[in-house]
């Protein structure tokens, strides 16, 4: 690979890690306290992460308690996972939020397989923007004789090899997430 397509590996990398963060929220009928990472609590007039406000463990399988370091923002954690859409009703007592994480039907499953794709095919459409932003700035190069004509369809060769290959990293992750939500 040249250093001009390698200089965008940062780029493509940052959309699987992401991607992978995505899904790992998708819920598998298990408790995982990522699938709440990234729901927003609206503390004291600011949008805040959920784990930089309070403890969140998985008590059981089916369980996850979420302790709020401030007992008063116990009722803004509350509509925050109501608001997140999870599928899961949060129960508030005493000093804690449980979630009782039901076992996936058939149904949910196929619904979440397909939050799963929408995920999938907006990673594919951010390496897409990535590939044509580059694409375009060896175009520009090319007119600007800054790069060689040669250089020019040798970079563009390596992106569309650099985009396969992440496109099928995509579809890999993809792959394993589908197996691991359609398991029983």
């Amino acid at each position: 690979m040249s250093d001009f397509v390698n200089s965008y590996k940062d780029e493509f990398n940052k959309i699987l890690v992401f991607l992978d963060k995505e899904i790992g929220t998708l819920r598998l009928g298990r408790s995982s306290p990522s699938l709440v990472e990234n729901v927003l609590v609206d503390a004291y007039s600011v949008l805040t992460p959920l784990p930089h406000l309070a403890s969140i463990t998985a008590t059981d399988p089916k369980t996850l308690t979420i302790q709020p370091w401030d007992k008063a923002l116990l009722k803004e954690i509350e509509k925050a996972l109501i608001k997140a859409d999870l599928g899961i009703n949060p129960v508030v007592r005493e000093s804690v939020v449980i979630l009782n994480v039901p076992s996936l039907t058939e149904e949910t499953r196929k619904e979440v397989v397909k939050k799963l794709h929408h995920r999938l095919e907006e990673a594919k459409v951010a390496i897409r923007s990535v590939r044509e932003k580059i694409k375009e700035k060896t175009l520009a190069q090319e007119k600007d004789k800054e790069i060689t004509e040669d250089e020019k369809f040798r970079n563009l060769d390596e992106l569309e090899e650099l985009v396969k290959s992440y496109n099928e990293k995509i579809r890999s992750l993809g792959d394993k997430k589908e197996e691991e939500i359609m398991k029983i």
